[in-house]
């Protein structure tokens, strides 16, 4: 079985599903994985920093190996540094880890680039076990 596809839609900021003939179209689930692990909110750690008592996450990640998403939402009202866009970085390999070590990637690198004055886009490079590499490239994962 696969799963629906999921688009991202880089002018509303936001991923939804595609219908097709009336119906959810099934397929891309490499992709729809990608979205869900990058902007999915993951549980804060104890160490982050983030506003109130909401540190975001889902019940179903207690006590598993790989939480769900990622902990980019904590970069969302972050001055747009160098050090920032590192952050995110490190945010998007965290939350993608997990294609690797279930062996649906033979590798997968997130690079960030800063637009200035305001954006900062997250390019995703993946290589799927014998086959060539591909990226996909987020535009919304900045916008101050």
């Amino acid at each position: 079985m696969t799963d629906i596809t999921t688009l991202w839609n880089a002018e509303q900021s936001l991923g939804d599903w595609v219908e097709s003939a009336g119906d959810l179209l099934a397929g891309d689930d490499l992709e729809t994985a990608i979205l869900i692990s990058l902007f999915t909110d993951r549980l804060a750690r104890d160490d982050d920093e983030y506003d109130g008592d909401d540190r975001k996450g889902w019940w179903g990640d207690i006590e598993q190996d790989y939480p769900i998403g990622s902990r980019l939402w904590l970069l969302r009202r972050q001055k747009l540094t160098v050090a920032t866009a590192n952050k995110a970085e490190s945010y998007a390999s965290e939350a993608l880890k997990w294609l690797i070590d279930d062996g649906v990637v033979a590798s997968i690198t997130p690079v960030t680039q800063i637009v200035y004055p305001n954006r900062l886009n997250l390019i995703i490079t993946y290589e799927k076990p014998g086959q060539s590499a591909e990226s996909k490239r987020y535009f919304w994962v900045w916008e101050s």
